[in-house]
């Protein structure tokens, strides 16, 4: 009886051949969480685009004060307020100096300070939100409200006893900047935090015995890296600004420093006369911003695509 079952399923069925097994297969490259956001992230042409500018910016202001033929300071009272010339490609000041060394050179003091007080923004957020959210009750209260008190005062008051007085250093101006600025990273990690301790993948790490160290690093961290990534880029475009108005005002960095903020307020006296010397540093900030806001938004979309 059953061979002649397995006879009649034979005459029925032919085996498909070793070959033919896997014709209609689709194969699906693996990618990683970074690789498939990098992957979003280059659809974005004004992100790309701001990053591009972004990394010019960079080399451009680490090599041509060192490859220059001119120092930043170094004055030549005969060729004052020239206009740009393939000597001088963007012209020269009230005292000869060249302006395009300068401008790159300020460039290294304004993207410096961006991404310091960015980078300080980030570890004390993380911490100071990530324990406010990972244990809660009454440590959460106390920590939330010293924010609120911190909030509560504006922070240009802050900067400016600062610098008044610790100097106006570059040091002191990053303090100023990183004394309140923190505060909206760790209130975001805070909620991620928050959010994300209740959920499987976290209650599974504390039942099998996870420090708290561990799930709070290692597992809500890292799965909060997004939006955290997106408020880092958010940041650097925020300081920047900060140092260039206050010293475009006059209580920004000491005034040796040729920072973008300082290089527009030199030029403001000749702001009628000699308009385009202006042009430049306020240029450079106005692009450099605009370029990180672009690059802010494709990390945005590419996190939140990833998460939908």
């Amino acid at each position: 009886m059953s061979e002649n079952r397995l006879e009649y399923t034979d005459d029925l069925f032919d085996k498909l051949p070793e070959e033919d097994k896997n014709s209609e297969f689709i194969a699906i490259a693996s990618k990683t969480f970074a690789r498939d956001a990098w992957d979003r992230f280059r659809k974005n042409k004004l992100a790309l685009y701001g990053l591009v500018f972004l990394v010019i910016m960079i080399i451009l202001a680490i090599f041509v004060p060192i490859l220059a033929p001119y120092e930043f300071d170094t004055q030549d009272m005969v060729n004052r307020n020239a206009m740009p010339s393939l000597q001088h490609f963007f012209g020269t000041d009230k005292q000869g100096r060249d302006i395009f060394v300068r401008v790159m050179y300020g460039a290294r003091i304004s993207l410096s300070i961006g991404f310091s007080t960015a980078a300080i923004n980030l570890v004390i957020g993380i911490l100071y939100g990530g324990i406010s959210g990972y244990v809660g009750g009454r440590v959460d209260m106390v920590m939330m409200r010293i924010i609120d008190i911190i909030y509560a005062v504006p922070s240009l008051i802050y900067v400016v006893l600062i610098l008044l007085v610790f100097g106006d250093s570059i040091g002191s101006m990053m303090l100023a900047i990183c004394l309140t600025s923190w505060i909206g990273m760790a209130r975001q990690v805070r909620a991620q935090v928050m959010s994300l301790k209740e959920m499987e993948f976290a209650l599974a790490a504390r039942v099998i015995g996870a420090s708290d160290k561990r799930i709070l690093l290692k597992h809500l961290i890292i799965n909060a890296l997004g939006p955290i990534i997106v408020s880092l880029t958010m940041m650097v475009p925020a300081a920047i600004f900060t140092e260039s108005f206050l010293s475009f005002v006059g209580i920004g960095l000491n005034p040796a420093i040729p920072s973008w903020g300082k290089l527009a307020n030199d030029c403001r006296a000749l702001i009628f006369t000699q308009p385009i010397q202006i042009i430049w540093p306020v240029g450079a900030i106005c692009l450099t911003i605009l370029a990180l806001n672009f690059v802010g938004d494709g990390i945005g979309e590419a996190f939140q695509a990833r998460t939908r």
